[in-house]
């Protein structure tokens, strides 16, 4: 059984809101820190533990609600890391930045129950988990810790989910799936309210398929009406889009789906570039007050 109350997190705040857009309408920022060396953008990826703690200060400074940490790279193809070597990674970024911001808001980015564990006994608030809790062991955490959690859609593993994807009917299979989990957690007993469900764009998708899913933020809501979480930052999707082949040319079209996913009321954007999406969603929100 794990801690309800984890170390640095008896005073939080209540993290029901921050998986909600704010009142205007802007969704909520949760900025990439990315400590690996195979991460897909390079300038995501922070080589010590300074640098780690730095870039999320930073990133909490130029307007980002949270954090998000991760010690393995997803993208496709990327090889597995021991659990051991992420913890050594992620822990000590966590505990440090729990004790530099307290109530800074925390998510650590694993698919490893081990990982998730010892992140959330470090103090962070959120489990983000790319397999979308199919580890029994992951889903149990979750209840046990009573954490938030972001719930992702990815159609087999890292290594092998770009392989010919195939779906009948991508926007209703990646919603139901989604959809069947979230509800798992909340018969048994997790509050609905702290739960978020990210369609895993790139994971397991061709280009066609990706669009479908950024069509419309409504399906994976449900009846319950759950938190959505969009992560494109610079993701493949541009190179195919815009014949941007390099991580670093992508962020105008980032920004662009940014901007789309306002107008869908999508809660949560996972982005690297913090400090421009602040900027793009502040603009939109004041011109959407002038014009009421």
């Amino acid at each position: 059984m794990i801690n309800d109350c984890p170390k640095g997190k008896a005073d939080m705040p209540d993290l029901a809101p921050f998986l909600k857009c704010r009142d205007d309408g802007r969704p909520r920022l949760m900025g990439i820190v990315n400590v690996t060396s195979d991460s897909f953008h390079a300038a995501s990826r922070v080589a010590s533990l300074e640098a780690a703690v730095t870039a999320a200060l930073d990133m909490w400074d130029a307007g980002a609600d949270w954090i998000d940490i991760g010690g393995e790279s997803t993208r496709p193809g990327a090889q597995p890391v021991l659990a051991s070597e992420e913890i050594s990674r992620v822990v000590p970024v966590i505990e440090a930045l729990r004790n530099k911001r307290p109530k800074g808001l925390i998510s650590i980015d694993t698919r490893h129950p081990i990982v998730a564990a010892e992140a959330l006994a470090s103090g962070a608030n959120m489990v983000n988990d790319v397999s979308g809790l199919r580890d029994p062991e992951m889903f149990n955490l979750v209840l046990e810790s009573k954490c938030a959690v972001c719930i992702m859609h990815m159609l087999g593993q890292p290594g092998n989910m770009q392989t010919e994807p195939v779906y009948n009917d991508v926007v209703n299979e990646v919603s139901e799936n989604l959809l069947s989990t979230a509800r798992r957690l909340i018969t048994n007993g997790h509050s609905q309210e702290l739960i978020t469900l990210d369609p895993g764009i790139g994971f397991g998708k061709t280009l066609e398929q990706n669009l479908s899913l950024l069509e419309k933020s409504q399906p994976l809501r449900g009846d319950e009406g759950f938190s959505v979480l969009w992560g494109v930052s610079r993701k493949t999707v541009f190179r195919d889009l815009l014949s941007r082949e390099l991580t670093d040319e992508r962020l105008a079209g980032t920004l662009g789906v940014a901007a789309h996913a306002m107008n869908e009321g999508v809660d949560i954007l996972r982005v690297h570039d913090v400090e421009e999406h602040h900027d793009l969603l502040t603009v939109l929100a004041k011109l959407r007050k002038h014009s009421q």
